[in-house]
This record gives C-alpha cells, structure tokens and sequence, in this order.
C-alpha cells in the first residue's frame, strides 16, 4: 500500500500534476503554475506537455519536479520554488525573505526612465527588497548612481547578487528609513527617490492568498491601520532634505489611501504632484517635486 500511494504522489501527467494545486487555486490558475514549473525548469513547451512529455522526465528530473509540487502544494509562490521572477524584460533572483517583484512595479519604473531624459542623475531606491527597481533603473539609465536602502540584511544581499548578475553598479545600504527621516545631516544628494514601501493596512490581510501572508515578508508588506502612510510620510520627510532643488520623488501607493498620499506631499511642499493607475486600472503611482 506504502509503495502504491509513494507511486501514486509520484504520478507526472499534466492533468495529474495541475489537480493537486486545486485545493488551493482555480483550475485556470493551477494550469499555468504548473505549465511555468515544466517550461522554465524542465525545458518542456505547451505542445511537448500535451504530448505526455512530463511522463519521459527523466528519474532524477521526477524527483526535482515532486520535490516542487510539494512546495507548491503549501502555497509556497512558485517564484520562491523556481528561485526567479520576470522583470522588465530580465530575470531576477528571489527568496523567502524579500518581496516577489509584481507587474505593477514595472509602471513605476517606466515612469522614472522617461521623466529623466539627460545627464547622469544620482537616484536613491528606498525600501529596495529583490533590487527590481534598483537593478532596473541602473541597468535603463545611462550613468546613474543608483544607491539603495533597506533594513533587511536578506534584502540587501538579494538586490546585491541580482546586480552582480546582470552587471548593474549599485551601492546598498542597510538604514532604517524611519530613523533616517529624523536626521539632520544630509542633503541635496538626489535627483530622484523612488519608493514601494509597506502600504498593506493589517486588516486587509484576511482578504490575502495564502501564498502571500504565509510566504513573503511581512515587514515589506505591512502598516499599522491607525498610520497607512506611516512609510510615506518618513520618505517624504527625508526627500525634503536630500533631494536637490528639481528632483523627484516616485512612491507606489495603496489604491485606497492614494488620495491620502497626495494630500500629504501638497502639506509637505512638494510642487506637480501627479498620479497614475496600473495596468490594471488601479490609482496606484504618485510623483512630486521639489522646488522653492
């Protein structure tokens, strides 16, 4: 019985493979978890799948694929499973313990690139998690001195392996950016900030995919209910000192605090605060100046 039931767990179809991740997602969804396990990992196209490719994986290549399934079958992301996600056209590394880069983020970056059309501006990423906009806007921006912040060490290593690996120059940094907003010691040392920081108030958590509350770091992902805009609010204060006369700051936002934020940059003396949604249709980005 032991031996059946082994044999059984073992079982590569793809329609047998896609099912056991059922309980967790949709039958639309499972699919195409599975479909990216087999074609980034194992080299198998849609037509080798259909063509029961999954059946003449090799022994140690079954052992691999059910070690993964496994892992899928906790809710585990699969990009935490596979060890990479797409960004911008590249592949980044990702690891429990730093944030998994999603698509929005993308429209941020786009944003920078184009608001920056001469020179070689000196841009500051706080709150920097798997490097992806770090990396991005080193790697787009001809000659940018990119720096950035964050306060987890599992962060800072992750952002400086994703440079070492697609041959972005970047300095990191390990700071507290809610203690950094209180010091009096810097200024005029950027042209653009950028931020995506915690902005998931703690009661949306029970609207949230397993795979999310129970795999990803809750410090990049979580604001006290009482202080959405805590981040926000510490960022800006710290723009306000560092960013030259001209410069720019970038956050992406909780669609429903959106407003919030903006109101916030106008009380802070930023100038041309504008926003824009997602590919989504979400109010998502915001962008201000500073100019006296």
């Amino acid at each position: 019985m032991e031996s059946q039931e082994h044999e059984d767990a073992m079982s590569t179809t793809y329609q047998q493979l896609w099912r056991r991740l059922t309980p967790l997602f949709d039958d639309g969804e499972a699919k195409a978890i599975v479909r990216t396990i087999l074609e980034e990992r194992f080299g198998l196209s849609m037509a080798d799948i259909l063509c029961y490719g999954t059946e003449r994986l090799e022994a140690d290549e079954r052992t691999m694929l059910e070690q993964m399934m496994l892992r899928l079958s906790k809710s585990e992301p699969v990009q935490y499973v596979l060890g990479e996600a797409p960004f911008m056209g590249r592949r980044l590394h990702v690891e429990p313990g730093v944030l998994i880069p999603r698509p929005e983020t993308e429209t941020l970056c786009q944003w920078v690139e184009e608001t920056w059309e001469n020179g070689a501006p000196d841009i500051l990423d706080i709150g920097c998690g798997s490097g992806c906009i770090t990396v991005t806007l080193a790697l787009d921006i001809p000659e940018a001195r990119v720096t950035a912040f964050d306060i987890s060490q599992k962060a800072l290593e992750v952002t400086r392996r994703n440079a070492t690996a697609l041959g972005a120059v970047v300095t990191v940094v390990e700071k507290d950016i809610l203690k950094a907003a209180e010091e009096t010691d810097t200024e005029g040392r950027f042209d653009i900030i950028v931020s995506n920081p915690p902005y998931i108030c703690q009661h949306e958590a029970q609207e949230m995919h397993p795979n999310v509350l129970q795999h990803e770091p809750g410090i990049a992902l979580f604001v006290p209910d009482n202080d959405p805009l805590l981040f926000y609010k510490a960022i800006a204060r710290y723009a306000r000192r560092t960013l030259r006369q001209g410069g720019c700051l970038f956050f992406e936002c909780n669609p429903d605090h959106l407003a919030d934020t903006v109101l916030m940059l106008k009380d802070a003396r930023f100038r041309d605060v504008e926003t824009r949604d997602d590919p989504f249709g979400k109010p998502r980005f915001a962008k201000a100046s500073v100019k006296n």
